[in-house]
């Protein structure tokens, strides 16, 4: 085995070893050559080399989404390092663990004119959890173990994001045989999650209240205890409100939001209106409900959270700082039952909902509407589903998906920018067959996202293709002028199919109703490669069926 006659590689190597980072997502360079050589020459690794580094910090997402531990990522000096701020500030809000280790120049070479040289310390200060500047020389070696240890347990103790900057001295090849450092591994601490503060007044409040929304937002699957859930489920006096990227289970749950309260009058959502909400989970999807909660507030709002606490709905009362699992685990318990018709009633509308959304769908012409009904009901049970965000995650809220999915989207900062990246990383990781839904948009933006020599054969990717941006047509305002079809719809005639070709996916595509059902049975049949199904939509039709299908549902 050889290594880096570097301090710093030798001591960023060792430590990840020491704290079980082992998944290394490296992007081609020449002043990250030492850590390259560290990784790659060590057995303990699995490395992955991505040269573009954008994709590759989303690709590094989607590892330490499934893996639940840190990823590294590694990248050269210069510009190569600001395009991993996408994934970063999306990983920074959905608590994903990614470890970024860029290479940089010595400090007397910063701001003189020298190529590929930015400054880099600090550079993403705003969306981190932690950022560590190491100093290279000897002399340094206790302070850079010292901030080293302490990036990489932050990453691992609160699920999210660090930068450590390393700068390096030509030359940058040189290799030796045995190892010369051996730092000093501080643990990371294991997070007391049990709650201390007295719950009395809150199991007060929660024991006389007749009316208390739970509302779920992105959970990772199996992170619940059934027996809690079910407990909330029995209670007549809580309506659990759930999301696609929820998780979690239970015929008395709400999944569909905005199927239940987009029709609603004004009197419906006064008698709506909590008394109590109770919140846990990531980012919540739906804006009628966040549009619902700062209207009519809750006299009591609760957020149950290890990290964070945000005032979403502008009444926060109290943060929980503990998982949810040992919240209810904890509160439950105490709790007493409370008569009140407030589940009962709002099931009854569900139930409305769900048959007027049946009838709905047996009528509706050729549209995204349509085909997101047909992918539902052909999905295959036990497999892992991304979605992209936009329209295709607000489509798959209307419908019901088998529970025995689990599903994923990139809602910490919404972007459509890593979509395919972070599925395709997901997928190398699960060991599940992974189904990646999503819109023409989204998928031309991240089209790197396919030069990647891991992805699996049993990797597939659905892309609804309405010819441009559609989700911007349901949204007020002139949809017929240049300027909207230029700069809003973005309009396009392109397709997957030459990047299938170039990238050996298997392709099909649907452009007609009749063949759909048909063209989805075979594609989700075992195969050889990975594979890509694009469905072409009419334009123009599906903002108009999706509005109606809130009318109509009344």
């Amino acid at each position: 085995m050889k290594y880096s006659n570097k301090d710093l590689s030798q001591t960023l190597t060792q430590l990840c070893i020491a704290k079980e980072i082992t998944s290394i997502v490296i992007s081609p360079g020449s002043r990250n050559a030492p850590l390259t050589i560290g990784f790659t020459e060590n057995p303990k690794f699995n490395n992955y080399s991505i040269v573009d580094e954008r994709s590759a910090a989303f690709f590094a997402l989607g590892l330490a989404q499934q893996l639940k531990q840190p990823v590294a990522l590694v990248c050269s000096s210069g510009s190569a390092l600001l395009n991993y701020y996408p994934a970063i500030a999306e990983a920074f809000y959905s608590d994903i663990p990614l470890v970024v280790l860029s290479a940089d120049r010595p400090d007397y070479l910063i701001n003189i004119g020298d190529g590929q040289t930015i400054m880099q310390e600090n550079v993403f200060e705003n969306h981190i959890l932690d950022s560590a500047n190491c100093i290279e020389g000897s002399d340094y070696q206790d302070f850079n173990e010292e901030i080293i240890n302490s990036a990489l347990n932050k990453s691992i103790e609160f699920q999210g994001p660090v930068h450590i900057n390393i700068p390096f001295e030509e030359p940058l090849y040189e290799v030796i045989s045995e190892a010369t450092i051996h730092p000093n591994n501080n643990p990371p601490h294991i997070i007391d999650t049990v709650i201390s503060e007295d719950l009395s007044e809150f199991l007060k409040h929660w024991n006389s209240a007749k009316k208390k929304i739970v509302l779920v937002g992105v959970i990772q699957p199996n992170n619940i205890e059934q027996q809690f859930l079910n407990q909330l489920a029995e209670d007549e006096s809580v309506i659990v409100l759930t999301e696609t990227t929820s998780n979690l289970h239970h015929e008395n749950f709400i999944s569909s939001i905005d199927q239940l309260i987009a029709p609603l009058t004004e009197k419906e959502f006064e008698d709506l209106q909590p008394e109590i909400l109770l919140t846990f989970g990531g980012m919540i999807i739906s804006k009628k409900v966040k549009a619902f909660l700062r209207k009519h507030s809750p006299k009591q709002h609760w957020h149950v959270d290890i990290k964070k606490a945000f005032d979403t709905y502008f009444c926060l009362n109290h943060h929980f700082k503990t998982t949810p699992n040992q919240f209810l685990k904890d509160f439950l318990p105490k709790t007493e039952a409370v008569k009140s018709e407030f589940q009962k009633e709002w099931l009854k509308v569900k139930e409305h909902r769900l048959a007027q959304h049946s009838k709905y769908v047996e009528q509706i012409p050729y549209s995204d509407f349509n085909v997101f009904s047909e992918i539902v009901n052909a999905l295959p049970t036990h497999i892992q589903l991304q979605l992209s965000n936009s329209a295709t995650i607000r489509y798959a809220q209307l419908f019901k998906i088998d529970k025995s999915i689990e599903m994923f989207c990139n809602r910490g900062t919404s972007g459509i920018d890593g979509c395919t990246s972070t599925a395709i990383g997901a997928s190398v990781s699960s060991n599940k067959p992974t189904l990646l839904i999503t819109g023409d948009l989204s998928f031309l933006y991240d089209s790197n996202a396919l030069w990647n020599n891991y992805i699996p054969k049993n990797f597939k990717i659905i892309i609804i293709n309405n010819g441009g941006g559609g989700i911007f047509r349901i949204l007020p305002g002139e949809k017929d002028s240049d300027n909207f079809s230029t700069y809003f719809e973005t309009k396009h005639q392109l397709t997957a199919a030459h990047l299938a070709t170039m990238y050996e996916f298997e392709y099909n595509l649907v452009v007609e109703e009749i063949e759909l059902k048909d063209k989805l049975i075979s594609f989700f049949a075992t195969s050889e490669k990975p594979s890509i199904l694009e469905i072409f939509t009419p334009s123009k039709v599906n903002d108009k069926v999706l509005l109606d299908y809130f009318k109509y549902i009344k």
